[in-house]
């Protein structure tokens, strides 16, 4: 088993309508809980990581834990390189062996967002990596980055098609709707212009912000040409909440072992029920790219 591009992943999904589901991870506790549900269901997956997860554990040892895992569980990883913002930060790590990376530059006007991207692919391509893209703009709160609602804007199909003939890029993220985080109300997803997008882009096509969005909405999506569904702020959440419930439970608690296990375990429920969601089950490719 091996650290793969997401491209081997992507392709696949694009041509048999499901979504590789894309789960922020934070620590070996994180990556476990994905991996034994993945694992046990067959389902290719993302591993992501923001610049924020990479200040928290170090970057090499977050590649040794996923080149373990990715042994142990029989599973080819896709370490992806999160809302990345900088080139040299992203050649540092593909220089280490990451084969997919997200360059965010969708805060940027639409040609300093295409130059960056442009810089990003070149030198990814050259390493086997694939590259993820923006354009577009996601509201909401996500590790160190928050957009408020006026910053937002939907991604425009037009644009979408010269973005992605201008840059060559692998994958391409599109606001339609969703946000980073938590919904106040219930999320007005524009299908329409996911369709319009479909239409004119040929690429695998990214749901950001799938955290608190109705299953039904996200099925459609992959049915509109989703091929990757990123997931942060639930997984957190059920971690948390049954880590706080069982130190209610156990106030004198005090091993890890006990109280990581059910933050690990309530984690689980949302990667299993995600999965569901994507389609994944049993879509693993390990014969074809290990």
């Amino acid at each position: 088993m091996a650290i793969i591009s997401t491209k081997y992943l992507l392709q696949d999904a694009q041509e048999k309508g499901y979504a590789v589901p894309a789960f922020n991870i934070h620590n070996a506790e994180t990556i476990q809980a994905i991996l034994e549900v993945c694992s046990e269901l067959r389902s290719p997956v993302i591993l992501a990581g923001t610049p924020g997860t990479f200040k928290h554990i170090a970057f090499e040892e977050i590649y040794a834990l996923c080149e373990a895992y990715s042994a142990s569980y029989d599973i080819p990883l896709a370490l992806h390189l999160d809302h990345h913002e900088k080139l040299d930060d992203i050649r540092c790590k593909v220089d280490a062996g990451v084969r997919s990376a997200m360059i965010d530059g969708s805060h940027y006007p639409f040609e300093e967002n295409v130059r960056l991207v442009k810089s990003v692919v070149d030198f990814c391509h050259r390493h086997d990596c694939s590259v993820e893209a923006e354009l577009g703009r996601l509201g909401g709160v996500e590790d160190d980055m928050s957009v408020d609602a006026e910053s937002a804007f939907l991604t425009d199909p037009q644009e979408a098609r010269q973005f992605v003939e201008l840059t060559g890029v692998d994958s391409l993220a599109v606001a339609i709707g969703t946000a980073h985080g938590l919904y106040k109300q219930r999320p007005k997803i524009d299908f329409a212009r996911l369709a319009e997008i479909r239409e004119v882009v040929d690429i695998p096509l990214v749901l950001h912000g799938a955290s608190d969005v109705p299953d039904e909405y996200v099925r459609r999506a992959i049915e509109l040409g989703i091929c990757k569904v990123n997931v942060a702020t639930e997984l957190k959440i059920a971690f948390a909440a049954a880590v706080k419930n069982w130190f209610s439970e156990n106030p004198d608690g005090n091993d890890p072992r006990y109280y990581m296990r059910v933050g690990m375990d309530a984690m689980k429920e949302i990667v299993r029920n995600k999965i569901a969601v994507c389609g994944s089950a049993q879509k693993l490719l390990a014969e074809s790219i290990s």
